[in-house]
């Protein structure tokens, strides 16, 4: 076995590999650039190495950076985490020839399926069901729209070394492949180092399915059953699942087979995923499709984790070491539910933007019940496929009981800063249960005790979509938020009951700070008894609360509602008709700012005999902005597409700002005239920075 890793990426996978390394008695190693010189994958490696300045391209991005790193320490293998490096052919072989072990595929599996041209060519000699289109070159736009024309619209762009949701593009219409053809190119020149795009039929009520496979340096190969991504935002992956509510064992067998086939076809071992899309009008489960194949560990690893019990980066750590798997597929079974939410740096109330800065607070729910059996209880008797006796494989421990999970997966800290240099992801935050709705349950309570401050973040959109009841059905496809919130997310609507709930924690709260305020020292007269009255507005919505030693009582009617609040609390944990309810709260001006359930609702809290006078309060209007192109997120002008005095109409593009790689066209809202130019191609931007001026 290794004595020493070197992790080649850094966050929330750099501290998930350290922490296998550290339970199977490895030394762990860290690089990191100066932006990450004080992150909690830094602090937790046993040595690390600086590589360079924050740009990726810059440090984590050099493979020979990398490869120095693990020779001046003396590491014996290098993982490459979510896979910075894990898709460069060279990379892999230039460990191997520095006596240094890749913890991934073999070289020449990583160049077959990392072009997703060859990759699609060479499934379809496997066997594999492939996506009609073009897998061809593209020399230019015209090209690509005669092609996309032949196909069919709608058809979808891509860069064909992309990944993770860049360098995609969705067209409708000739307008489209025209608009999004170059952008897609300039997208995988800059985050990937090749701009080819390929063309292929959009699968329209498409859902997003993968397998997870892993194989040995022996030749053994299996699946470990399928996750559910179609919850999708741009193409990047928001919420996975294990198993999926649309697959059953027919289908899972057969996409199985498949995968494992074009796993074996090009000599692969270690973890590895094959991305599937799936029709999901195709009710004969045979209308599944081969998109590409992942050489590497995904981010939603720990719902398979969770639901086959198995550790997958100690797997890849053992099959590296030359160790076969010691299972065989029979072994292989799927208990329970396991769902992911990731967790983000973006604003959902502002078109989802990437949000920077400083983590002013982090404090995310804790975990609870046990993950999964690690697969060193195979140490004692690893066996071969042949010499399977179908009982090698470890159960998970926390079915056993019936009892779920919840786990965090984070490399980020209290106090750190959430950098434009890299992906937005602050957190992963994956829960277990017997069943899919418990799991999903799980989600919501851990979400609303999940404390973040600083940088916008998504938490109330990830708890707005597991209450969703076409989510919480499983009728789900890619098109799933677009369909469901075509007008941006302004939070989860609170039901009559939530809101009489909020209004009697605010009414609560209040009561304890006024109590708190009639016990300070020194005041003049007679001490003041707190108001028991108050009038809650929540929205739209009055209500009348009552709290006496006897109970609460909302608009007249009692409420079974039970919680403590001590002034200064940040998480009231409350018990509404039994059932637990978690609700962060923050004091403002006139009352208090709840949130729970998906949405953060503002709660002016009034004494009853003082609320009339607040209707004749002025209310301030707040400037019209509309003139302005104002920059959405921090980041790059890359380009603008007008002039002073050019004349421009709703929906024209007027400028290109690239933010955490992706590049965002910033449309005209209205038809006008460029007044000013305020900024040049090449600056950067601050959020609500003055791009133009329209008159």
């Amino acid at each position: 076995m290794f004595k020493k890793i070197l992790v080649a990426n850094r966050g929330e996978i750099a501290c998930r590999v350290m922490r296998t390394a550290k339970k199977m008695g490895i030394a762990t190693v860290a690089v990191y650039s100066d932006a990450d010189a004080r992150s909690p994958h830094v602090l937790m490696a046993d040595e690390s190495v600086r590589l360079g300045p924050p740009p990726a391209g810059e440090s984590y991005l050099l493979a020979d950076l990398i490869l120095l790193a693990a020779k001046e320490t003396g590491a014996d293998c290098i993982h490459p985490g979510y896979g910075f490096l894990s898709e460069r052919e060279s990379f892999a072989k230039a460990c191997a020839e520095a006596g240094i072990a890749f913890v991934g595929p073999p070289p020449a599996a990583i160049a077959a399926m990392g072009d997703k041209i060859e990759s699609k060519k060479l499934a379809k000699q496997a066997g594999v069901n492939v996506v009609p289109g073009f897998l061809g070159e593209i020399a230019d736009t015209e090209e690509a729209v005669r092609i996309a024309t032949d196909i069919g619209y709608p058809v979808m762009m891509k860069a064909s070394a992309g990944g993770g949701g860049k360098g995609m593009r969705l067209a409708y219409s000739e307008q489209d492949v025209r608009e999004g053809f170059e952008a897609t190119k300039r997208e995988g020149l800059a985050s990937f180092g090749d701009d080819r795009v390929f063309i292929e039929k959009f699968i329209e009520s498409p859902r997003h399915i993968e397998i997870q496979v892993m194989g040995d340096q022996h030749g053994n190969i299996v699946y470990l059953g399928e996750r559910e991504c179609s919850i999708q935002r741009r193409h990047q992956k928001v919420v996975e699942e294990a198993p999926s509510p649309f697959v059953t064992p027919k289908m899972r067998k057969a996409m199985g087979e498949q995968a494992v086939a074009l796993a074996r076809a090009v000599g692969y071992y270690s973890a590895g995923t094959v991305e599937l899309i799936v029709s999901g009008a195709d009710t004969t489960g045979e209308g599944f499709y081969f998109l590409e194949m992942n050489t590497r560990l995904q981010v939603e690893h720990p719902v398979t984790e969770a639901v086959t019990g198995l550790d997958l980066v100690e797997l890849m750590i053992r099959v590296a070491a030359g160790e076969p798997l010691g299972f065989g597929q029979d072994d292989v079974q799927l208990n329970g539910w396991a769902v992911e939410n990731r967790v983000y740096a973006e604003d959902p109330y502002r078109g989802f933007l990437p949000s920077i800065g400083r983590l002013v607070r982090y404090n995310p729910p804790e975990s609870k019940g046990t993950p999964y059996t690690s697969p060193s209880r195979l140490r004692e008797g690893l066996l071969t496929n042949s010499e399977s006796s179908g009982n090698a494989l470890p159960q998970p421990l926390p079915q056993a009981g019936g009892e779920s999970y919840v786990r965090v997966d984070d490399g980020v800290r209290e106090g750190g800063e959430v950098s434009m240099f890299y992906d937005p992801m602050i957190a992963k935050l994956i829960t277990w249960a017997p069943t899919r709705i418990e799991a999903i349950d799980e989600q919501i309570a851990a979400l609303d005790a999940f404390e973040i401050e600083g940088p916008g973040n998504n938490l109330d959109f990830l708890s707005a979509l597991m209450q969703h009841p076409r989510f919480r059905s499983g009728n789900i496809t890619t098109g799933f938020i677009a369909e469901e919130y075509p007008d941006g997310f302004h939070g989860a609507p609170a039901s009559p009951e939530l809101s009489e709930a909020l209004a009697a924690i605010a009414a609560f709260a209040a009561t304890a700070e006024a109590d708190r305020a009639r016990r300070i020292d020194g005041q003049l007269g007679k001490r003041l008894r707190p108001p028991s009255d108050w009038s809650v507005k929540i929205g739209d919505a009055e209500h009348l609360v009552a709290i006496s030693t006897t109970g609460i009582t909302v608009d007249d009617a009692d409420l079974d509602i039970a919680l403590e609040y001590t002034p200064g609390d940040r998480v009231v944990e409350a018990e509404l008709d039994d059932a637990p309810l978690t609700v962060k709260i923050a004091r403002t001006r006139t009352g208090f700012k709840l949130t729970t359930r998906g949405a953060s609702h503002v709660a002016r809290v009034l004494p009853a005999h003082v609320a009339p006078y607040a209707q004749h309060l002025i209310e301030k209007i707040p400037p019209d902005l509309s003139k302005f192109l104002l920059c959405p997120m921090p980041g790059l002008l890359m380009r603008l597409d007008v002039a002073a005095g050019d004349k421009v109409e709703a929906g024209q593009p007027l400028a290109v700002v690239e933010a955490m790689k992706m590049e965002n066209i910033l449309r005209a809202e209205k038809a006008g005239t460029v007044k000013t130019i305020n900024a040049k191609t090449g600056d950067s931007l601050a959020v609500d920075a003055v791009i133009l001026e329209m008159e």
